[in-house]
């Protein structure tokens, strides 16, 4: 198992490309210059001791000897034991809608948008629950496998948009039998699911989902995203709105929260149903429902010790540095003279 303890570090590898562009610009800038002199062989002449490939040699070792500086400054580890040990927690599912109506605003900045900040405070304040995400508009896709990793968790929320899921809809019933699939029901944890959706147009049929659901000793929670009286949803080109989405009499469309809807699938889900408002997330009292869920324990697997890996990169680095400090940038006139393949005539 590899980590970097200063990961930060690593953006230094953007410098990279950077000092590629300038060392082209730079050796252009010189083969004009000698250019103007006169051709390759001329300026051979003129000044013998100019080596036309010994600053490439030079800047690829300074290229590699910075990369391994930067690397090692990030402090890689490698993980030399595993570690198995007994963890308590609940398994947790979040149904995320990401249909277009998502996008609507009488949540700011939008619902989808304060959907995934109230997910990643949510996480933030897990401790040995398990979590996987689950995305829906037409069709449903596990978007992160149920694991321990928090901070995968919060990497693959972050990727989420309304672009993600090809088919545009609400498939509240399909995102349900998705999670019950993605949970290890072999396993004797507590499980629930947090659907948030604004339950606008859903498709099949989520309350016997949930009731399905319920049989196989998983609840159900609902939080509703948006407002009765609805938002228009806006169309975003290049990251910006250019309008509103306009239905088939051009009137602007106005999606509204169907809390009715969430409503029935929390009562066949045996979960709670709460409106979210800018000013509460609803996953607050959520979450007060789950750590009353009975915390069983399940087996987890990890790294225990890790070992400092960062002295072989500066090792490499130095070593790197001297070697390019010694490569002369002239030819050696001597030694360019010497012809170890010439044959004397006796």
């Amino acid at each position: 198992m590899l980590r970097f303890a200063q990961i930060e570090f690593l953006w230094g590898l953007v410098l990279i490309p950077l000092f590629i562009i300038l060392y082209l610009v730079v050796r252009r800038w010189k083969r004009k210059a000698l250019k103007s002199l006169g051709d390759r062989e001329t300026v051979g002449k003129i000044i013998p001791e100019v080596s036309f490939s010994r600053p490439g040699i030079k800047f690829v070792f300074f290229l590699i000897a910075f990369a391994a500086l930067v690397i090692g400054l990030s402090d890689p580890q490698i993980g030399t034991k595993m570690e198995e040990a007994k963890k308590s927690g609940s398994d947790l599912i979040v149904l995320l809608d990401v249909s277009n109506s998502m996008l609507a605003g009488d949540l700011a900045p939008n619902r989808l948008e304060n959907a995934k900040r109230a997910i990643s405070q949510m996480i933030d304040n897990l401790h040995n629950d398990r979590i996987g995400i689950v995305i829906f508009a037409g069709e449903a896709y596990v978007q992160l496998p149920i694991t321990t990793d928090h901070s995968a968790a919060k990497l693959f929320l972050d990727n989420i948009n309304t672009n993600i899921v090809p088919t545009q809809g609400t498939a509240i019933g399909a995102a349900i039998d998705m999670g019950l699939k993605t949970f290890d029901l072999v396993s004797g944890t507590s499980k629930a699911m947090i659907l948030m959706t604004d339950g606008e147009n859903h498709e099949d049929d989520a309350v016997q989902a949930a009731e399905r659901a319920r049989k196989k000793g998983v609840t159900i929670h609902v939080i509703g995203l948006g407002s009765p009286e609805g938002a228009p949803v806006p169309i975003y080109k290049n990251g910006s709105p250019v309008g509103f989405h306009l239905d088939e009499a051009g009137k602007t469309v106005v999606s509204k929260l169907n809390e009715d809807m969430g409503k029935e699938i929390a009562a066949a889900g045996n979960g709670v149903y709460v409106r979210a408002s800018n000013a509460n997330s609803g996953l607050p009292l959520v979450m007060a429902q789950v750590d009353k869920m009975q915390k069983n324990t399940y087996d987890s697997k990890a790294f225990k010790n890790y070992e400092d890996r960062f002295q072989f990169f500066l090792a490499l680095c130095f070593v790197l540095l001297i070697i390019e400090f010694f490569i002369s940038s002239r030819k050696n006139l001597k030694l360019s003279g010497v012809n170890l393949f010439e044959v004397r005539k006796p």
